[in-house]
């Protein structure tokens, strides 16, 4: 089932983390800098909003840094956002003063 946050894939060609949600993609685009990623902007479709595609797109890319070691820019106001409800991903955050 495409609908389950387990099917969000990462799409390097087109700079972006991609979940298809019955028949609708939602995003979140980013860019790659040396040692980090910066997560620039984060869509969801007008029918899809109001259902948590949106922080669990965040979460997943978020914790796909975590993972790989990378730093993270989050130049998108949502991700930044979602990275000050959840104290857990400041120490990789920039803009949380994880390069301090």
């Amino acid at each position: 089932m495409t609908d389950s946050p387990d099917n969000i894939t990462l799409n390097e060609a087109a700079r972006r983390f991609e979940w298809q949600v019955q028949g609708r993609m939602a995003r979140i685009d980013f860019t790659r800098f040396d040692g980090g990623i910066a997560y620039e902007h984060t869509v969801v479709p007008k029918a899809l909003e109001g259902r948590g595609i949106g922080s669990a797109l965040a979460r997943h890319a978020l914790d796909y840094a975590a993972k790989h070691g990378l730093k993270v820019r989050p130049d998108c106001s949502f991700v930044r956002a979602y990275i000050d409800r959840h104290p857990q991903y400041r120490p990789i955050s920039l803009a949380h003063d994880a390069g301090a």
